[in-house]
């Protein structure tokens, strides 16, 4: 298994998070979210009209369950590589110990 590798340091990860390219980034992030859930809101209309089967309409759920919760986890990648930095260097203190 591949290790994820960030080059990144703690200290430009927490500014990259106040910073207003992060900012704009969410705020489209969190537009692509309220756009999947009207599009999850309309599949009951929509199926009366277009009378798609059961299974594509479970597909369809699920095909937004799966881009919301990869929105999601965009917007939490910051603390995601918080968090691998933090692990990395509880590794290298365990192999000193």
């Amino acid at each position: 298994m591949e290790l994820v590798r960030v080059r990144a340091t703690h200290d430009q990860i927490v500014e990259f998070k106040k910073s207003i390219l992060w900012a704009d980034m969410l705020r489209e992030l969190n537009q692509w979210r309220r756009s999947f859930k009207r599009e999850g809101e309309n599949i009951v209309d929509d199926s009366l009209t277009n009378n798609p089967s059961t299974a594509s309409v479970l597909m369809h759920i699920g095909d937004i369950n799966g881009r919301t919760k990869a929105v999601d986890y965009m917007k939490r990648i910051p603390d995601v590589f918080l968090s691998i930095l933090e692990d990395q260097k509880d590794a290298r203190r365990n192999e000193t110990d």
